[in-house]
């Protein structure tokens, strides 16, 4: 790998910024998953350069959330493109993975 700003990098970014965009309006029993990613990487990032997400909700439907996304280095636009999230309750969420690690063995009974 080179010593760039990786593109997983960038969408775990997109993720976490939109994640923090959320917080202040959820229950304290709901959190946001990631179910869609769609976002281009054109620019290459060296390390130790500053990166910018910005993060706009568009659409809303029922628990499905829709970002416009995009991030910028120093030097200009590295990416853009868009990223789905939904609102879950966590411990009805946690529950069915605890349910499906038992299932497969994944973890201890």
């Amino acid at each position: 790998m080179p010593p760039v700003f990786a593109t997983a990098f960038m969408v775990g970014f997109i993720e976490w910024a939109c994640i923090e965009a959320l917080r202040p309006f959820l229950g304290s029993h709901e959190r946001t998953v990631g179910t869609h990613v769609d976002v281009s990487h054109v620019a290459a990032t060296p390390v130790g350069m500053m990166v910018t997400a910005d993060v706009e909700l568009i659409a809303v439907e029922g628990r499905k959330l829709r970002f416009k996304v995009s991030c910028r280095d120093e030097g200009g636009p590295i990416g853009e493109g868009f990223h789905e999230r939904a609102v879950i309750d966590h411990d009805k969420f946690m529950a069915r993975v605890l349910t499906k690690s038992r299932q497969t063995g994944s973890l201890p009974q």
